[in-house]
């Protein structure tokens, strides 16, 4: 992937082959080797007599059962007029944009949301033009009623990216980067919303914010909607937030959620 070889993780079974791992995984239950090109493995099982052709024969018929149920055999193609009927139906596009709301995470908020009103709006990584809608966008902070501030996690580039911190969290943000964000929350009061593509570890952040959400994955307007109560968010955590990287690197590399004191913890998240 990227260019880089990823190697198999095989927490607890480190010891084992490429073919006992793979003869535990079929002893349970595993039908198919997501991901991997290694033939030559389950050949090779089988011709040694650890795997029986009857265990093969097993995964194949679940495997072709879920095939003929879809209709895979019979219809393989697709209907192009019914996909353009589907395809970006405005149904459908409401119910993502409704997920999409629905799906944000209040993490902290310190009597911001809901906003009322047309307020000077001071945004960073939101589009001026979308915020314009909710109020007015100014300048300068100085003269603003509040601010919204769009955030992503940071992503710190390193060989192996297995790294246990690669699975449990992203870096802190960059000393400059956070002294920049500190002095804003500090002088205006600021909802910040931080795209969690992974764990992040924000804890100063999450301390001085008026209002902190994450999201996964949504747009400017779903955003501010919810800001101004015209939607509600539901979303929790999918992961806990660290407080810090020395936790991360404490926690078990193969057990979710086993930083100390998290900021956040799994599942957690405020109805707004």
């Amino acid at each position: 992937m990227l260019g880089e070889p990823f190697p198999a993780r095989a927490w607890g079974a480190e010891h084992l082959t490429v073919a006992e791992r793979a003869a535990k995984a079929l002893d349970a239950g595993s039908d198919q080797f997501g991901g991997e090109q290694c033939p030559e493995v389950i050949v090779e099982l089988v011709r040694s007599g650890r795997v029986t052709e009857e265990r093969v024969d097993e995964s194949v018929r679940r495997l072709l059962r879920e095939k003929f149920t879809l209709g895979l055999f019979e219809n393989p193609y697709v209907d192009l007029d019914r996909a353009e009927e589907t395809v970006g139906a405005g149904e459908f596009t409401a119910l993502g944009e409704a997920a999409r709301r629905r799906s944000l995470t209040v993490l902290t908020n310190h009597g911001l949301p809901p906003l009322e009103g047309r307020p000077n709006l001071y945004v960073r990584g939101i589009s001026e033009q979308v915020a314009a809608a909710y109020g007015n966008v100014v300048a300068d902070p100085v003269d603003r009623d509040l601010a919204v501030l769009r955030l992503r996690t940071p992503h710190e580039e390193r060989p192996g990216l297995f790294e246990s911190f690669f699975h449990s969290g992203s870096p802190p943000f960059p000393e400059d980067e956070l002294k920049e964000i500190l002095r804003l929350l500090d002088a205006v009061p600021t909802l910040v919303c931080v795209n969690l593509e992974r764990p992040a570890v924000l804890p100063e952040i999450a301390a001085t914010a008026a209002a902190l959400v994450a999201d996964y994955g949504t747009s400017d307007t779903a955003l501010l909607d919810v800001a101004f109560g015209r939607a509600r968010a539901q979303g929790r955590l999918p992961f806990e937030l660290p407080r810090s990287m020395a936790a991360v690197e404490a926690s078990r590399p193969d057990a979710p959620d086993d930083t100390e004191d998290p900021v956040f913890p799994y599942g957690y998240g405020l109805n707004l």
